[in-house]
């Protein structure tokens, strides 16, 4: 924080970094020129979490609860993670996903305040420098969380809409993770948009032009990365929701120069892997005996299927081995290698069509399925219901144990449901979805669901980066963070999940913050000096508490 000039007044019940509220105590109401401007009473911030929970606990929807807690976050930033922190596993789905899909859509219509976001925009790349300067205020920012809104979640393009993706990440990494929340900036990229409902929107606030591509678009976000780096320069960058178009030729590009992190390619790959190790280690099978088949190959279905590819190299087998284990489903069906429009991040596992005598037919999933016999299915098509009775019965039929992530989100979107799976695999379905999922109680035994919430991987992954001052975020430690989640699940245990819950996901990230910065000292990345890592990532693990 810049800390020059004292902020008294309305000015200091107005900055949510500072503001405490009713909890101001009589002496710093004397000092900061508050006195007669609140109440008379002192309330200590649990009491104050007490009423924010009750008044939350009232509202009648997802949508009004949503929104009162954002009126806390615009306010008073402590208060708000109190309250988080403590109801972690029941927020989570209110404060992100998928309640954050709603405040997205109407975005423009429920502005209120920025919430101390970057709007940038590509129609004057000169004002880039001088607009981060402005919504960071003097803060030393450590994270920023950029986004360019071109595909939000499941639910698309939504331009300047799509800066609340930014403003909810950061949430949660504050939330699980213990980031400063007063060194974080959200950001987004406004190239323009390509759906006409917000063009034709008097109400929209982004650009009202078609979404700009190529020589320009590739300029604007280097004009935006080359600044952000060198006014912070310990900077670890998070690119959030691309399209697929760029996402990965994006992380490609910088990855080797600057400790950056695609959540969409390298988080849910990192969480399902995670998913995946905790199966397996409940069927006692091994990853490179498996066969994987993902349905969606978008950026995150084939960020998967890299995480996964890359692990069993790191088990043992040559990457022309690994790859026979490899089948991809989209649009088309099957991919082949002959197939013109595949994406750059699709061709490595696309098929050959001598290897199948029936290539032709094989252009739907269960078509794909009983050709393939895939041990391991993986939905992220966003195609709600696509794992059906007959295809999830087909895999019942041939593997003791399948496992089966149904990953899309938000709810309507889910290939399937955690109780559907375990109903019709007789109990066998080793399952993760990407929603939160209740318990399944089936023929006396209660199976507890997980969900492959990236918020298991990314705030733990960023709290280790910032603690070690990593130049670089490795393959190695991206593998280093999935094994550390895998590795907290009772096997023994009837009806555990392959995942941690998410109530304990700030556990997990200590767990995983303390792997990563070790592995980054191993590497030689980190520009932070330390002995202990626990010591290393405790100092700077942030608390809800008044200062």
């Amino acid at each position: 924080m810049n800390n020059k000039v004292i902020k008294k007044g309305y000015d200091r019940l107005n900055d949510p970094f500072l503001n405490k509220g009713t909890a101001f105590t009589e002496e710093e109401r004397k000092e900061y020129g508050l006195v007669g401007l609140l109440p008379p009473v002192v309330q200590d911030i649990e009491t104050q979490a007490k009423q924010v929970y009750q008044n939350m606990e009232s509202k009648p929807n997802v949508s009004e609860k949503r929104h009162y807690l954002m009126s806390i976050f615009r306010t008073n930033r402590t208060l708000f993670y109190y309250v988080f922190q403590h109801h972690i596993e029941e927020l989570m789905p209110i404060v992100y996903d998928p309640g954050i899909a709603e405040s997205i859509r109407n975005y423009s219509e429920f502005f209120i305040t920025p919430q101390n976001a970057a709007y940038l925009s590509i129609d004057h790349p000169e004002d880039i420098e001088t607009s981060i300067r402005n919504a960071s205020e003097g803060r030393d920012i450590q994270l920023i969380v950029v986004t360019d809104a071109e595909a939000i979640l499941g639910i698309g393009d939504w331009g300047t809409n799509g800066v609340g993706i930014s403003i909810g990440k950061l949430m949660v990494y504050t939330a699980a993770g213990g980031i400063d929340p007063s060194r974080v900036l959200p950001v987004v990229l406004d190239s323009g948009t390509n759906r006409e409902s917000l063009l034709k929107d008097p109400l929209y606030l982004g650009l009202r032009h078609k979404r700009l591509d190529d020589e320009p678009y590739y300029a604007f976000v280097d004009a935006f990365v080359t600044c952000v780096e060198k006014m912070f320069p310990h900077l670890y960058l998070h690119f959030e929701d691309f399209g697929r178009g760029h996402a990965a030729y994006l992380l490609k590009k910088y990855i080797t120069e600057y400790p950056v992190f695609n959540d969409d390619i390298e988080g849910t790959g990192i969480v399902s892997l995670a998913g995946a190790l905790g199966a397996l280690s409940i069927s006692g099978e091994k990853l490179t005996d498996q066969t994987y088949m993902c349905f969606g190959a978008g950026t995150a279905g084939c960020g998967i299927a890299q995480r996964f590819y890359q692990e069993m190299q790191d088990e043992g087998l040559s990457p022309e081995e690994a790859r026979k284990h490899f089948y991809l489903v989209d649009k088309q069906g099957l991919l082949f290698d002959d197939m013109g429009d595949l994406t750059p991040e699709q061709r490595p596992f696309a098929r050959k069509r001598s290897e199948f005598k029936n290539s032709s037919e094989l252009t739907a999933l269960e078509a794909a399925v009983k050709a393939v016999h895939p041990t391991i299915l993986i939905g992220t098509s966003t195609k709600g219901g696509a794992f059906t009775e007959s295809i999830v019965k087909e895999m019942a039929s041939y593997t003791k144990r399948p496992i089966i992530f149904p990953l899309s989100n938000p709810t309507e979107l889910a290939e399937a449901t955690a109780e559907d799976l375990i109903r019709w695999t007789d109990g066998r379905a080793l399952v993760a979805t990407g929603i939160p999922s209740k318990p399944v109680f089936y023929n006396g035994i209660t199976y507890y669901i997980g969900q492959a919430n990236n918020a298991l991987i990314y705030p733990g992954l960023g709290l280790g980066i910032i603690a070690s001052g990593a130049k670089l975020v490795t393959d190695r430690v991206i593998s280093v963070a999935a094994h550390s989640i895998g590795g907290i699940i009772d096997a023994k245990f009837p009806g555990e999940a392959v995942l941690p819950s998410v109530s304990k996901v700030n556990f997990v990230s200590d767990k995983i913050a303390a792997a990563v910065a070790e592995e980054a000292k191993k590497e030689g990345l980190n520009r932070n000096d330390f002995l202990d890592v626990e010591d290393c990532v405790s100092k700077i693990r942030w608390e809800p508490i008044y200062r």
